[in-house]
């Protein structure tokens, strides 16, 4: 064991205290460039400002509808599935396409129509499954994307995929990357939430995994902080029993002094991050609470988000406490809702998630719209993928499907606000719903694209990481004009 002398004695040395400690040349310099990949808080990352250019969208939330759902009974009408039901899609459509192993070796494929009849909506005329009644009553406001795709077939990669850029965990996720390059409006809540629920019947596996909002390699500061369905929203955000707000205080003061002190010494950017959690932390107490109580909603606006907005953790109160985070300040709202996976029970479950989700998604629409709101937030309405046009036999009988499979080679998306085009579509499929015909969208011209909404060129928002510079959209991406107004 090696002791310290008492003339000399040993200190910690860690490469950002070693690169620190230089006053002048390579020292201070590399302290400079290992400190600037922290400095993007509205100021210049790389060499660029950002925004960009200006905003259409000042904000976003992301209504993430886990499992997949089914672009083929939702929002992508296809006659002749129903003309053809039963029979076989040819193999000239599907092509080598790839699928699940639940799948990939059936050796019928038959056509399933939409399990509910399609009704046109709006002035725009744009044709919305009938399950959906409240969202296609703003169809006027809605952009529609059918021309989505994506490589994966699988939950976990493909949810990762779309919010990271990549099909391995590890990088930071969309919201993290907007907080990164554009900061927080909001001085007493975080500039990033997730919110988390489920269908009551629990009828999806799918976890929702840590790094769907993590920071990735970007500083921890930018990762989604996640609000508990039960007990605290914050785990431990109260004040332990018989400490008082004064005593807090005083202690997160002098906690930050001895972490002042350490920076100082040390020049770690993530010392500077825990300071930032415990003040945001401190100023939470007073917040949060306030955030999640709807007494002072007008009636009207509750009847808007359905029975089930009374009861927190669900996805209609999760709908409601978005909406009043992003008016709050909060830049990135995530609501994680499950329940589309639906292989064996499409022709009960799925109408049921419709009934759930479809009067809270349209109310907070709408109520964005009331609040003159929806023109600079992006509303974004969507899973990892879509579902087989063809029927998911599980017991063998092609002539009894029950539900369908993953499907990743086109699926649609809902899109508001936030500078996209209303009333409109975008993209367009062939008869059986299988292939893009015109205009795709790959995810990472989706993440292009949201970006691009955001004042932000995607490929100029970069972070150096083990020697090249990462961004969302990885080496891809293009803006799809198309879908902005």
């Amino acid at each position: 064991m090696i002791e310290s002398h008492p003339r000399f004695p040993l200190q910690s040395e860690t490469r950002r205290s070693f690169l620190g400690k230089g006053s002048t040349g390579i020292g201070l310099a590399a302290l400079a460039g290992l400190l600037n990949q922290d400095q993007a808080m509205g100021k210049t990352v790389g060499g660029f400002s950002f925004p960009n250019f200006p905003p259409k969208a000042k904000r976003v939330i992301v209504l993430w509808q886990g499992g997949g759902p089914s672009h083929i009974d939702l929002l992508d009408p296809k006659p002749m599935l129903k003309k053809m039901a039963g029979k076989d899609i040819p193999v000239s459509v599907r092509g080598d396409t790839r699928l699940s192993t639940m799948s990939s070796s059936y050796k019928a494929w038959p056509c399933v129509p939409e399990i509910k009849p399609y009704q046109k909506y709006g002035k725009c005329g744009t044709e919305i499954s009938s399950m959906l009644p409240h969202i296609g009553n703003l169809a006027d406001d809605l952009c529609i994307v059918r021309s989505l795709n994506t490589e994966a077939v699988n939950h976990a990669p493909g949810v990762t995929f779309t919010l990271t850029g990549s099909q391995i965990p590890g990088r930071p996720s969309m919201g993290a990357w907007l907080t990164y390059g554009l900061g927080s409006e909001s001085e007493d809540l975080p500039a990033y939430v997730v919110m988390t629920s489920t269908d009551k019947g629990k009828t999806c596996g799918q976890l929702f995994y840590d790094y769907y909002w993590g920071s990735g390699f970007l500083p921890s500061k930018y990762q989604g902080v996640k609000f508990s369905s039960t007990g605290a929203p914050v785990p431990y955000l109260n004040n332990p029993e018989g400490i008082s707000s004064k005593g807090r205080r005083s202690l997160l003061d002098n906690i930050a002094k001895l972490n002042q002190a350490h920076h100082s010494e040390y020049g770690d950017p993530e010392i500077n991050t825990r300071i930032a959690q415990y003040e945001m932390a401190f100023r939470m107490q007073t917040s949060v609470p306030e955030l999640l109580d709807f007494k002072q909603e007008p009636e009207h606006v509750i009847k808007r988000y359905g029975p089930d907005v009374e009861q927190r953790g669900t996805f209609a109160s999760n709908c409601l406490t978005a909406r009043r985070l992003l008016e709050r300040g909060t830049r990135f709202v995530q609501l994680m809702h499950s329940g589309w996976d639906q292989h064996g029970n499409l022709f009960t479950q799925l109408e049921k998630q419709c009934n759930a989700t479809d009067a809270p998604t349209a109310a907070l629409i709408q109520d964005l719209k009331d609040r003159d709101m929806l023109k600079d937030t992006l509303v974004i309405w969507g899973g990892e993928f879509g579902r087989t046009p063809f029927g998911q036999y599980r017991s063998g009988d092609p002539k009894k499907p029950t539900g369908r499979d993953h499907f990743g080679r086109a699926f649609s998306w809902i899109m508001a606000g936030g500078g996209v085009k209303p009333g409109s579509t975008y993209g367009e499929t062939d008869e059986f719903g299988w292939n893009i015909t015109k205009d795709p969208v790959h995810i990472h011209d989706m993440q292009a694209t949201i970006l691009h909404l955001c004042g932000i060129d995607h490929t100029k928002l970069t972070y150096r990481y083990q020697g090249r510079r990462f961004r969302l959209s990885d080496v891809h991406g293009h803006i799809k004009k198309g879908i902005i107004a």
